[in-house]
């Protein structure tokens, strides 16, 4: 419980400290603006995501000089194993192609299937006509 606690007061000093480029990402990414709900700097697992959607199983990290790919790819593999595609681009990336980041995580957003409203598709007892 104790590592728990540790781990939210971490998340929002991180939050408080966010780099330009995550400041910059999040007001794209927050009220739903790409179409799903985000949340920053989220607990999960061990580890603590940049940005994460749960409905669109989606997370978006930005990484500065300080992340080391092979430490990455284990932290994508052991998120991409819970079933979240993760997406990462560079500071300077977000930055500097803004609208290009932001296209990449909308086409991402619009891979997330929607459920049918109630009554429609098939279920046991549909039959075809």
């Amino acid at each position: 419980m104790h590592s728990t606690l540790a781990k939210l007061q971490f998340a929002r000093q991180l939050r408080r400290e966010s780099t330009d480029a995550e400041r910059l990402l999040w007001f794209h990414l927050r009220d739903r603006r790409l179409g799903a709900k985000f949340r920053r700097q989220q607990p999960l697992g061990p580890f603590i995501v940049d940005f994460l959607s749960v409905e669109a199983r989606l997370i978006v990290e930005v990484d500065g000089s300080q992340h080391h790919e092979a430490a990455d790819a284990g932290r994508t593999r052991f998120l991409e194993r819970r079933g979240y595609r993760v997406l990462r681009f560079w500071n300077h990336d977000v930055l500097v192609r803004t609208e290009s980041v932001l296209e990449v995580i909308l086409a991402n957003v619009a891979l997330t299937p929607t459920p049918l409203p109630a009554g429609e598709g098939l279920n046991r007892t549909s039959k075809l006509r």
